[in-house]
């Protein structure tokens, strides 16, 4: 393991989430070799396909069985393998420091989300980078592939807190035209934006071929809306609040909460997008566990 620790990195979730490579749904671009799928043909050991022998081509690579078949000259194809790189996005918006009694933030379980993530990037060897924003990026850390620069990530995410407005589809899009070599993109926010602002900018994303997943984090209050009493509700994103009696908008608060959950099952049936939506009552551990075990079920899907 690598030589870094911090209070929300536990070893013991690491060793278990090892067990299962962190791999891209789609063929990646990298400078060096690695492990995962590039969009260009090598001559690494996984066979792409034959294509037709043209002047030029290396004739080590001819297959004499095909010839002996057809009277044709055909070269092997290979999947050259390349490097990951990761980048996380994190919402550090003022809505992240939610939490109802007994919950940890939302910044808190995103920042375990992003780190360890992160982490079992660079222990495979990949490049890692993080941006954390809000109404505008906070910091930006373009990925590379070292453990100094693992330990800047880490303190990064030490350092995160949650405050301001979310400008978050805005930024995606920025990002979106600013990464320029093929991504696994993850953002880990609790998404309080318009839903069709989210659809075009992980269409934005996806266009430009970045492999897009969402750890959608929700606190089981907002689900349950449960209060018992008259309750004063603050925007944790601007300056205003309002004091409401509970039960005579809860129909309401769930009927709009319902239809938010199903435009976003329709944005990931419509977009691709790895999404995962989480509650910060269950462990951080089930989540990733689902997101890796679902990219090695899908791994050759292109």
């Amino acid at each position: 393991m690598l030589n870094v620790t911090r209070s929300f990195l536990d070893p013991k979730v690491i060793s278990r989430l090892a067990a299962v490579p962190l791999t891209p749904r789609f063929a990646m671009q990298g400078t060096v070799s690695g492990k995962h799928a590039s969009p260009h043909r090598g001559s690494s050991i996984e066979f792409a396909e034959y294509r037709k022998y043209v002047p030029g081509d290396d004739i080590r690579r001819l297959d004499w069985r095909a010839f002996g078949r057809t009277d044709r000259y055909y070269v092997k194809e290979f999947e050259a393998d390349t490097n990951l790189r990761l980048c996380v996005v994190l919402d550090t918006s003022g809505s992240m420091g939610f939490s109802s009694k007994g919950m940890p933030t939302k910044i808190d379980y995103a920042r375990r989300i992003a780190a360890t993530l992160g982490y079992l990037a660079a222990q495979q060897g990949d490049a890692v980078g993080l941006t954390t924003v809000a109404e505008k990026i906070v910091q930006s850390i373009p990925a590379k592939r070292s453990a100094a620069h693992l330990k800047l990530i880490l303190d990064t995410l030490e350092k995160a807190k949650p405050q301001g407005e979310t400008l978050l589809p805005a930024i995606l899009d920025e990002l979106a035209e600013t990464l320029r070599q093929r991504a696994l993109v993850v953002i880990v926010s609790d998404f309080f934006v318009a839903t069709e602002e989210l659809k075009r900018c992980f269409e934005h994303l996806r266009f430009r071929k970045h492999d897009v997943a969402a750890f959608h984090l929700l606190d089981p209050q907002e689900i349950e809306f449960a209060f018992g009493r008259p309750v004063r509700f603050v925007d944790m994103e601007g300056n205003t609040s309002v004091f409401v009696e509970p039960t005579e908008i809860a129909d309401r608060y769930q009927k709009a909460l319902q239809n938010y959950l199903v435009a976003m099952q329709k944005i990931v049936l419509e977009t691709g997008l790895d999404y995962h939506r989480v509650q910060t009552s269950e462990s951080y551990e089930q989540p990733l566990m689902r997101f890796l075990v679902g990219r090695t079920r899908a791994r050759g899907v292109r």
